[in-house]
């Protein structure tokens, strides 16, 4: 199994919306590398579901149940998609101040490239923040 966070704006697609749908498509991604990530994604993986833009937090948890599929958003038919389902909120949100903070999680892409919205977790990052949120 592999560990990812997904980025979004909460004016956009919020954690209550995903919680409320329970499985939908993660679509609208159009950054190259973010799309080689999500290449990668497997049916089971775990994903960290990340408020941005104001925010800037971890707030729940959702897993991978539909692997790389064409973007039904993106005419160009360039673009892919994966579906995710939620699985549970963290119990304390993990706000980026908290990530930049622990000298462990510092190589995190959350950290050296903020602006993608697909990024990898290692496992023992993903170890780290699920005991910061309370998981």
């Amino acid at each position: 199994m592999n560990y990812w966070l997904v980025k979004t704006e909460p004016s956009t697609w919020s954690w209550d919306d995903q919680v409320k749908k329970q499985v939908e498509c993660w679509d609208g991604v159009r950054n190259y590398q973010a799309q080689n990530y999500m290449k990668q994604m497997k049916i089971g993986d775990q994903v960290f579901f990340y408020h941005s833009v104001k925010e800037k937090q971890i707030v729940g948890l959702v897993e991978i149940v539909k692997e790389f599929y064409p973007d039904p958003t993106d005419k160009t038919a360039r673009f892919m998609a994966v579906d995710v389902k939620a699985v549970k909120p963290v119990l304390k949100p993990v706000t980026l101040a908290e990530i930049k903070a622990d000298p462990d999680l510092q190589d995190l892409g959350l950290i050296r490239q903020s602006r993608l919205s697909v990024m990898p977790i290692d496992p023992k990052s993903w170890e780290i923040i699920c005991k910061m949120g309370g998981l």
